[in-house]
């Protein structure tokens, strides 16, 4: 797994839930949640153990099974798994000469670093690249946005569950801070304004299974129009 040389001493604080690591070393996740996890195990060395704990007790479970004769049908299964979108690349190990912001299995999805991001504005102050993972629809949204320093994100909650990474700078929330590498998930008992740091702005990675609900006095008139 690729250790980030940006900040090598830097450990994030803020760690997806043990259940999707428990998940992301079985292979059971989805692909967009998938590039969350990965991306920040690009960035955790904490995680990263953690996972691999996980892989080995898989490894020896697997070891201990018995073989079974395979179902009918099975085989063919097989084949059409084999023809499905492949989940995220596993973070690699060897060390990069350069240091890129954005780690390499976002990089992967995105094309390239930060800088060839092609942004769109979503409304003022914050700005968004939707990112395709896989190749067929899903209910799924996966997008880096762009926050402008101390800009606040509308007040809103969640129709289904949001998960947030922060790829650079950092945000305040809920009276926490999120700095790079540090992950967050929201769902409908939350409602929330993240505002991003002064000096610089944030920008995260952000899969949402659902659309959000401006919850604001003002923003929640304009839910019919404005899609998060």
């Amino acid at each position: 797994m690729t250790l980030d040389p940006k900040s090598p001493a830097h450990h994030p604080a803020h760690h997806p839930d043990e259940a999707l690591l428990l998940d992301y070393a079985a292979g059971s996740l989805d692909e967009p949640t998938s590039l969350v996890i990965a991306t920040h195990l690009a960035l955790c060395p904490d995680c990263r153990r953690v996972v691999a704990g996980h892989e080995a007790v898989g490894g020896v479970l697997l070891e201990e099974t018995a073989p079974v004769e395979p179902a009918a049908g099975a085989l063919a299964a097989l084949m059409t798994l084999l023809d499905e979108p492949a989940a995220p690349p596993p973070v690699d190990a060897s060390p990069i000469p350069s240091a890129p912001i954005l780690p390499r299995p976002l990089r992967d999805y995105v094309g390239g670093d930060l800088g060839a991001v092609p942004w769109r504005k979503l409304i003022s102050g914050i700005d968004v690249h939707d990112i395709v993972v896989g190749s067929a629809p899903n209910r799924f949204k996966t997008r880096l946005m762009r926050i402008k320093g101390g800009v606040a994100v509308p007040r809103h909650t969640h129709e289904g569950f949001e998960l947030v990474m922060v790829v650079e700078g950092g945000f305040s929330d809920g009276g926490r801070h999120y700095d790079r590498g540090d992950v967050t998930c929201s769902d409908g008992e939350v409602d929330h304004s993240p505002v991003a740091d002064a000096d610089g702005g944030c920008v995260c990675l952000a899969v949402t299974d659902a659309p959000l609900r401006l919850t604001g006095p003002l923003m929640r008139l304009l839910n019919p129009f404005v899609k998060f």
